[in-house]
């Protein structure tokens, strides 16, 4: 592969990374935040929800936007607005305001996100899968080490270094984009002249609207439970409007001729669907146990942000070892034993945690989080693998915008199914209901994967 090949994809990978990065630092920032600015666990937990709300909005936008604009000019212009909101989000003079700056951060960083892979895709014409593959590095690496990074800034210098640390990888990377990444002449698939209307339209604004609003008042009805139990009227009625609009949303994006999310696309591949579901409860997972294990260790066990940084390592680098393992032996035998022992290594780390008690070893924890960083790294391949298997080839760009929204979902239901539990405090007794609830999820996953397989829509051969 030549220099500019390589010096390109390190540009689009230093920015590509900032989203992983920031997603996952939080996670050790969330008890010193809650100190703070004097909130309870429920509240606190908008800086996750606010954050992959927004990434799962933005992604897909700003994919298509890309086609109006230029790939190049979404690029740099996230990188802009990820180093503006890094810059003001240390001095938020009020949680509110905060999670303005950690949205407007999600959507920067998700316009690299999203264009990033499709700039290397496009340019880098000799050994794509390479190029492919030192993205993902990218992207995984920064995933596996942010508690890590999160954990250290913020034991030495507190937790606005979470945002200021981002601003040398925008910087270096927006020198470096802005040499390597090759001018467009002109959009590739729609004209210039598109009115505002005619643009709203083709990336279903409406849809998008009705998605963010709906999903926004059902969080925000749901997560208003005291910690008595008692649940306002009002809060029901907040609810209530939220599923309303989710099902306006249903009936909108069954007939948008441009649709956000291609609902017909699930009914008409029911294997793909099924991927889909189990992907979105392995990150429901995963993810529980990301945000949920930083939590337990400074609040129960009372572990400094530092200690728990390093201890957190533990999931991110099992995952990241395992992951290129996993490729080699999905190559060679298919997805199906791979998911088989994800889910058992799961279902064991989910009954590991309910056995965890305030004065277990350290090392009790580090099982726990190397049992679900195995997994992770097998179900990050297995499952990519299981989509192509059940998507015909004809719509495999929409099953891979199908398949991060599942991520996504994933993610905001852990972190909603974290904030019921915890009724606005983290508490070891919600820990323990947690792992309860997770074995459950877990021990669901092995029923899908068998009706998965009896769908009849898998190929017999990996591709």
């Amino acid at each position: 592969m030549s220099a500019r090949n390589w010096w390109l994809m390190i540009s689009v990978g230093l920015g590509i990374l900032l989203n992983p990065l920031n997603s996952s630092m939080v996670s050790v920032a969330i008890p010193r935040l809650q100190n703070v600015f004097q909130l309870d666990y429920t509240g606190v937990s908008w800086i996750i929800f606010s954050f992959y709300i927004a990434s799962s909005i933005a992604q897909p936008v700003m994919g298509k936007a890309s086609d109006l604009f230029g790939r190049r000019k979404i690029f740099l212009t996230g990188l802009v607005v990820a180093f503006i909101a890094s810059l003001l989000a240390p001095f938020a003079p009020s949680f509110a305001w905060l999670i303005v700056f950690r949205i407007v951060q999600a959507i920067g960083t998700s316009m690299m996100v999203a264009v990033g892979m499709a700039i290397v895709r496009i340019h880098v014409t000799e050994k794509q899968a390479t190029a492919l593959s030192v993205l993902s590095i990218f992207l995984s690496g920064a995933a596996a080490i942010g508690p890590f990074i999160g954990g250290v800034i913020i034991h030495w210098w507190g937790w606005p270094a979470i945002f200021f640390v981002n601003i040398p990888f925008v910087v270096v990377s927006f020198l470096l984009s802005w040499r390597n990444i090759p001018k467009e002449h002109s959009p590739l698939t729609v004209s210039s002249g598109m009115s505002l209307r005619k643009w709203f339209n083709w990336i279903d604004g409406s849809g998008i609207l009705l998605f963010t609003v709906g999903l926004v008042a059902l969080l925000i009805g749901l997560l208003s439970a005291k910690s008595s139990g008692h649940i306002a009227v009002g809060n029901v009625v907040v609810s209530l409007i939220g599923l309303a609009l989710l099902g306006v949303f249903v009936r909108h994006e069954l007939t948008a001729t441009s649709p956000f999310i291609p609902l017909r696309t699930f009914a008409k591949y029911p294997a793909m669907t099924w991927v889909n579901v189990e992907f979105m409860l392995v990150n429901v997972l995963y993810y529980s146990l990301f945000f949920g294990v930083p939590s337990y260790l400074q609040v129960v066990r009372h572990v400094s942000e530092f200690q728990t940084g390093i201890l957190m390592l533990t999931l991110g680098l099992c995952s990241l070892v395992t992951s290129p393992i996993a490729g080699r032996w999905i190559d060679k035998s298919g997805p199906r034993p791979a998911l088989l022992v994800s889910v058992i290594l799961m279902t064991a780390g989910s009954v590991w945690l309910v056995t965890l008690n305030q004065s277990s070893p350290v090392i009790s924890v580090c099982l726990a989080l190397a049992a679900f960083g195995i997994s992770n790294g097998l179900n990050n391949v297995g499952m990519q693998a299981a989509l192509f298997q059940s998507s015909p080839k004809e719509i495999i760009g929409v099953a891979s915008g199908l398949f991060n929204t599942s991520r996504y979902l994933g993610t905001i239901l852990s972190s909603l199914l974290i904030g019921i539990i915890m009724r606005g405090k983290f508490s070891f007794e919600g820990f323990q209901v947690l792992g309860i609830i997770l074995t459950i999820i877990a021990l669901a996953l092995v029923f899908m994967s068998r009706r998965r397989r009896k769908s009849g829509d898998m190929r017999e051969q990996f591709n």
